[in-house]
């Protein structure tokens, strides 16, 4: 299935140019960018995805991502959780929220997505269809996938939502990191001409993106996924293709059994200024806003909450300093807009940086012209300083990044007979190749922390009733050996019940038998003779496991029952339509006549559990079984509560630290899965808060069912408020001034009211003004925010002139100098930092 010569040639000229006579929206590229309706532009994007969170949380998710300086959103489609017109997977919706917030679109169509996605986003059915094989040169794979690219298509177009027809919808991507298995699959390389094809001819009139395919066919482009793409990125595979950067991940996401992890704002900083200075042309922030993996919709051992760390956290809030350093350094590249797409690129070389191994504290960085110019040292590293330039002379425009590398040491260079200190890691932006806007390494961001406080409306009458279900049931489908679990559930439910009763299990009482399961993933809870005897579970890396306990057996008859669960489907890898999961083997050691294997006994096997077939998370459905007064420490049981909905409009969430693995449902609605009591390498649960969207709340009687499958106790379950109302400014004296006094006016930058001082910022949030001033100092305090501490160089005098300033105020400006606060500026060992964290509140009424 190549592409003749003439037919390369037709695609290229039509799918390059995506010229169209139904609008004005034209979107064109080059080798250097995109072209909206022939004008070039940079482009800063951000992921949300529609069913993370709800339709009610779209509007302030996308203008809190417009206030950050993005100008894109990007999303995949969601194959197995797609509902054009209902509820939090309404594409059609989201997508003109998006437009009529002003802002494009990059549509991720796959079908195929991983994203930490149950099934990578392929519904379950996939499977089995006859003689399919996933993502490759399989007829029936390209047959199910082109039918539903092309229905979501038809959907977009028939309301007019891609470019060419007035819509938001810029780019769009077909397939995903393709590269990573293509080396496993037959038939790939046919496989992807195929999938390109069969999106060129869909006639959208935008281009198409492949990210991570290095081969992307024709005018398709290559687009890179990574943390890192100014440096690891090789670039498009042909001169007339831009370079994008579909996912710059902002943070990691997290499984059970995960350490807390966290990407810096000035490390991501680093990274997209890197980028752009080499090129670039649009950034993708993977996530710019994660959200929840509410119901059963996460991926293999993926928590609930995905990319809590990103610049929107789980509930929408803002987390600084990461957007807001962000949005200064989108600023700052706005400003040089005209160099890097119109200007011609240069590099410049400043010799080499020395490190040398040396007993005390490490030397600044010095720049020497040659190696001849070192001095001896017995173990010399060497690396280069940079300033990557962008020109037009006849314009006199001018724009420069400069760069220094290394993370340890700081530096200093001399750029057109100016010097310019370079922070270790750091790239400073000139947009008049004179003046220093922004650097990666110093945040004039606001910070904040988060803060989670019980609600004591809805905590009150806390009174929990219970129903214990049935394991094992009578009910099943019988089999000769034991059944496989993904087969048996079709991704309806984590759980399938084997249950067996056997006759004859000879013993001997001095010696207590072992009954031993060995399973494929993910968890099991065993069961002899109706007792809970224990439970066992894999890991995201090794999903396989052995439970192994010693079993009380009788005389006569013996039942065994097991519970087998998983966590989600896997999202990834060549072969996702063979994966199994479940027990596979059951034996017991320690009988007369030693080790029975019982695997391929009669087995029977339920799907799900009772109380999910019966609905009871739902009010309509709690009189189908009987609920008795709540006690703690009961396995595979259901918990039931009502509790009024907090009062004001916070995020809420629900502090699970009290319980073990399960479900949450608040109203009907599918919280998602909780597995509290998997402790990270720290000794602390992965995740023990979980986001409840205020719009599956209603003012009264909210009910709240828990499916506890080990043990916990329900009774110190606490609904939580969210808030970032601790809010801090650190700020040193060698910063720049805040990106926004400055503009450009005909080509030069200019400086609002000649303002070229930095200056620390506290601002509330909306109807919040600063309530208090929990900490302010300035010479060398330390910490982050929400523990600071004071320096040898602190003044008491610092509180009272922020007091002054900021107290009652929805916002304040702060001088960063020592002679504002009275302090002592030739203090030895000061810094010359303004720290200072305030405590906003809602204004007192009058």
């Amino acid at each position: 299935m190549g592409f003749s010569r003439s037919f390369f040639a037709v695609l290229l000229l039509l799918t390059l140019l995506t010229r169209t006579a139904r609008g004005d929206q034209e979107v064109t590229y080059d080798g250097r960018s995109l072209f909206i309706n022939g004008k070039r532009d940079i482009f800063f994007s951000g992921s949300i995805h529609y069913p993370r969170s709800t339709a009610e949380m779209w509007p302030d998710l996308i203008k809190s991502a417009k206030d950050g300086g993005l100008n894109v959103i990007e999303t995949y489609t969601f194959w197995n959780a797609h509902e054009p017109v209902h509820g939090n997977c309404d594409l059609v919706k989201f997508i003109k929220l998006v437009q009529a917030a002003g802002m494009y679109v990059v549509l991720r169509l796959g079908p195929f997505v991983q994203g930490e996605w149950n099934h990578g986003g392929l519904p379950y059915w996939l499977r089995e269809v006859p003689d399919i094989t996933f993502r490759t040169d399989n007829e029936a794979f390209k047959n199910h996938m082109e039918k539903f690219v092309k229905m979501i298509v038809q959907k977009l177009q028939d309301e007019k939502l891609f470019a060419p027809q007035g819509g938001p919808i810029i780019l769009a991507q077909i397939e995903n990191e393709y590269n990573n298995i293509a080396r496993a699959l037959p038939g790939s390389a046919e496989y992807i001409k195929w999938a390109a094809n069969m999106a060129l001819g869909l006639n959208v009139g935008v281009p198409w993106v492949m990210c991570k395919q290095n081969d992307a066919p024709g005018p398709v482009i290559n687009a890179c996924n990574g943390r890192n793409c100014g440096d690891t990125f090789m670039g498009p595979n042909h001169p007339t293709k831009p370079s994008l950067w579909t996912e710059n991940w902002t943070a990691q996401y997290r499984v059970f059994g995960d350490p807390p992890s966290q990407r810096s704002a000035e490390d991501l900083s680093y990274s997209v200024a890197r980028f752009f200075s080499k090129n670039g042309t649009l950034v993708n922030y993977y996530m710019y806003h994660g959200g929840t993996n509410f119901g059963r919709t996460g991926a293999s051992f993926v928590m609930t909450r995905y990319y809590d760390e990103a610049p929107l956290d789980e509930y929408g809030l803002p987390k600084e300093p990461k957007k807001g350093h962000l949005r200064d350094l989108h600023a700052a590249l706005k400003l040089s807009r005209k160099g890097l797409l119109w200007g011609s690129y240069s590099l410049q070389k400043f010799g080499a940086g020395l490190e040398c191994s040396v007993i005390g504290t490490i030397p600044p960085l010095k720049c020497f012209c040659s190696i001849e110019d070192m001095p001896p040292a017995s173990n010399i590293k060497s690396w280069t300083l940079q300033a990557r330039i962008y020109e037009i002379p006849e314009n006199k425009i001018c724009v420069a990044f400069l760069t220094n590398t290394h993370t340890k040491i700081d530096g200093k260079i001399n750029f057109r007979g100016t010097e310019f200190a370079l922070p270790r890691h750091s790239i400073s932006i000139l947009p008049d190749c004179k003046t220093v806007v922004y650097n990666t390494q110093q945040v004039n961001a606001q910070h904040n922390s988060r803060t989670f406080d019980p609600s004591k409306d809805a905590n009150a009458n806390n009174n929990w009733e219970m129903y214990q279900d049935v394991v094992p049931t009578s009910k099943g489908v019988k089999s000769n050996g034991l059944m496989e679990l993904y087969n048996m559930t079709k991704d309806t439910t984590d759980y399938l019940c084997f249950k067996l009763n056997d006759d004859d299990l000879p013993f001997r009482h001095d010696i207590h038998p072992v009954i031993q399961v060995s399973s494929l993933g993910h968890i099991m809870h065993t069961f002899v003779n109706g007792e809970y005897i224990g439970s066992a579970h894999g890991t995201k890396i090794e999903k396989s496991f052995v439970f192994q306990k010693p079993a009380d057996l009788k005389t006569g008859g013996n039942r065994i029952a097991i519970l087998g669960g998983t966590v989600g489907m896997p999202d990834s890898g060549a072969y996702l339509e063979h994966r199994v999961s479940g027990v596979h083997s059951v034996v017991i050691q320690g009988l007369n006549a030693g080790t029975l294997d019982l695997s391929q006994a009669v087995w029977k096997h339920q799907v799900g559990l009772t109380g999910e077939a019966l609905g009871i998370f739902q009010e309509e459905n709690l009189n189908k079984v009987q609920w008795v007064q709540a006690k703690s420490g009961t396995p595979i049981t259901w918990y039931k509560r009502y509790f009024d909905s907090p009062s004001g409009t916070d995020p809420v969430s629900l502090d699970l630290s009290s319980m073990g693995k399960g479900m949450v449902w608040v109203n009907g609605q599918g919280v998602g899965r909780y597995w509290v009591n998997y402790l990270s390498p720290l000794g602390k649960p992965s995740q023990h808060m979980y986001h409840v969207p205020r719009s599956f709340l209603k003012p009264k009687s909210n009910l709240m069912v828990v499916l506890e499958e080990q043990g916990g106790n329900p009774e110190d379950i606490k609904v939580m408020i969210v808030k970032r109302d601790n809010i801090c400014t650190v700020v040193s004296k060698n910063y720049t001034a805040p990106i926004d006094s400055w503009s450009r006016e005909d080509n030069k930058l200019k400086s609002a009211a000649n303002s070229d001082k930095p200056e620390g910022n506290l601002q509330c949030g909306e109807k919040k003004v600063i309530r208090s001033i929990v900490f302010a100092s300035y010479g060398n305090p330390d910490g982050a925010c929400g523990n600071f501490t004071v320096g040898n160089c602190h003044s008491p005098n610092v509180k009272k002139v922020v007091e002054q300033t900021c107290l009652g105020k929805p916002s304040c400006a702060l001088p960063v100098s020592a002679e504002a606060y009275g302090v002592d500026a030739a203090c030895p060992g000061s810094t010359n930092t303004l720290i200072v964290q305030a405590k906003c509140a809602k204004k007192s009424k009058a």
